[in-house]
């Protein structure tokens, strides 16, 4: 795999090493865009988070209605045996009825306290698995990025190289999975054309040194010419 990156540090068998700061080749331009989508991400999560809330928060209160409706119509039964002439004295249809409501309150208050439950599960669920998300939307931003730092890193390095007259460096391509390898294919297009082109012209130089020379110029007179020459004939072949 060819590195579009500094090198790794290196165990003892040769290989390199991956670690996160190798992801970080350019850390504002990476962290800013990555910025972007875990903002992106946490508003998302924020909303989507307020609606399972507010959803859950109107079940709860849909049990808390229905098991007070039940208290209710219990109370108005209790109240009607009681003033019922016939079964008003009737305490054995009072007890029973009472344990009837009583068994019946108690299913509706563990039905509420398990859709509670259920509600507090549910949120931290949801709160757990977006943060999550955020999370590996964080890492999947670095590592997006990081295939468009890597490039760009590569290229200027060459770039140094090149701004340093230096032409004869490795055509070593990107990384696969890499981006911009349009691009870096057209830099290196660039480079060859500019070696190609400073090559015809140190063999101008050379054919112009040679014809004055044997026209019988000083090697005085020509020392600057050929020092730029040596020069430029010396960075084609570094």
């Amino acid at each position: 795999m060819t590195p579009s990156a500094a090198p790794a540090n290196k165990q003892a068998t040769g290989r390199h090493q991956r670690s996160f700061k190798n992801y970080l080749l350019d850390a504002p331009f990476q962290l800013k865009y990555t910025g972007y989508l875990v903002g992106v991400a946490l508003v998302i999560s924020i909303v989507l988070g307020v609606f399972l809330w507010r959803t859950s928060g109107k079940v709860v209160e849909e049990s808390n209605h229905v098991a007070e409706e039940s208290k209710k119509v219990s109370d108005v039964v209790k109240m009607s045996i009681k003033n019922d002439p016939i079964y008003g004295d009737n305490p054995e249809l009072m007890k029973s009825f009472n344990d009837s409501s009583s068994e019946s309150d108690n299913k509706v208050q563990q039905q509420q306290d398990k859709v509670a439950a259920q509600q507090r599960q549910m949120l931290g669920s949801v709160v757990g698995g977006l943060t999550l998300l955020v999370v590996l939307i964080g890492l999947l931003g670095i590592y997006i990025t990081h295939k468009i730092a890597g490039p760009v890193f590569k290229m200027k390095q060459l770039l140094k190289q090149v701004a340093q007259g230096k032409l004869n460096f490795p055509r070593r391509g990107l990384r696969k999975g890499d981006e911009l390898q349009h691009f870096f294919d057209q830099f290196l297009k660039m480079a060859d054309d500019l070696k190609a082109r400073q090559q015809h012209e140190v063999e101008l130089l050379e054919a112009g040194i040679a014809s004055a020379k044997a026209a019988g110029v000083s090697e005085d007179a020509l020392t600057k010419i050929v020092a730029v020459h040596a020069e430029m004939k010396a960075s084609l072949e570094e």
